[in-house]
């Protein structure tokens, strides 16, 4: 699918915008998770900015697409996307963690309007997906169900639970998208688990698998373009990612997967997004 070039600056610009979100909101709370939610941010701008049928003004609106966030320690990415896109005020992001807010450390359902499911355990958000696209065949409804998960829960049994599942049922009202990061919180992937060859293993259990660039929003475009338009297969994008995406000592570094700030380097990361923000901006301004 062709993206203009223009829609193609916004949407960058607009990923910059929720990585600073995040950088400042984690830095508030104290506490957090920096380097998935960087990562993340192209997936979750295309997502929310370009892909989901949603509307920001009536979260449970029953035709919307349902998005599953499986690793919701990645939350402060999808508060940010969702403030952006007008689901609650961009000032509320400064509440993360804090006690009574709706933004916690993990997105929790009851709480929060668009926010689908409480997550926590990681391993069982695609089972959750696979319950809602199964039910939405039932009910003869047409929306997509968007299950995002991480590469390291995939060491968890319910998970390939779900992943059969899907595959018998041929349920392509289905799409799971994989942060493939290459990282946990002790490590490497593939030193502490490995995974490979994930490809091979989806395509066994019979989902039609999709790679992609997660941080080349005009990769993303195609990938999820692509996905719509599979049918009798559950859908399986493995999108590589940079974690810490944007911020130079992040990017790469699994150490940066959750750990408090030390004084100046929130600073650091945000002068360098904003930074890349102005190129941006310019280059935008000369579309």
């Amino acid at each position: 699918m062709h993206l203009h070039e223009k829609k193609l600056k916004e949407l960058e610009i607009i990923a910059n915008k929720l990585r600073q979100h995040v950088i400042t909101s984690v830095a508030n709370a104290k506490s957090g998770h920096q380097g998935g939610p960087l990562g993340m941010a192209d997936i979750f701008t295309v997502l929310y900015f370009h892909e989901l049928k949603h509307d920001p003004k009536k979260p449970d609106w029953p035709d919307r697409d349902r998005v599953i966030l499986s690793n919701g320690h990645i939350c402060p990415i999808r508060y940010a996307a969702m403030a952006e896109a007008g689901y609650f005020p961009v000032k509320e992001l400064m509440t993360l963690r804090k006690l009574g807010s709706r933004l916690q450390g993990h997105p929790e359902r009851a709480k929060l309007p668009g926010s689908e499911t409480t997550s926590g355990p990681l391993g069982a958000g695609l089972a959750q997906a696979v319950g809602l696209a199964y039910a939405a065949r039932l009910d003869k409804k047409t929306f997509k169900t968007w299950a995002l998960t991480s590469d390291g829960e995939h060491e968890a049994g319910l998970h390939w639970e779900a992943v059969l599942f899907a595959g018998k049922y041929r349920l392509d009202n289905l799409i799971c998208v994989i942060d493939r990061n290459n990282i946990q919180i002790d490590g490497k992937t593939e030193d502490i688990m490995p995974l490979e060859p994930l490809r091979a293993k989806y395509e066994a259990f019979n989902w039609h698998v999709i790679e992609c660039d997660g941080n080349d929003i005009t990769d993303v475009v195609r990938a999820f373009h692509e996905a719509r338009n599979i049918f009798q297969k559950p859908i399986c994008i493995i999108a590589h990612t940079m974690p810490g995406k944007g911020v130079s000592y992040m990017e790469g570094n699994y150490a940066w997967h959750s750990q408090p700030f030390k004084p100046g380097e929130a600073e650091q990361a945000v002068k360098e997004l904003q930074a890349i923000a102005a190129k941006l901006e310019a280059d935008h301004a000369a579309l």
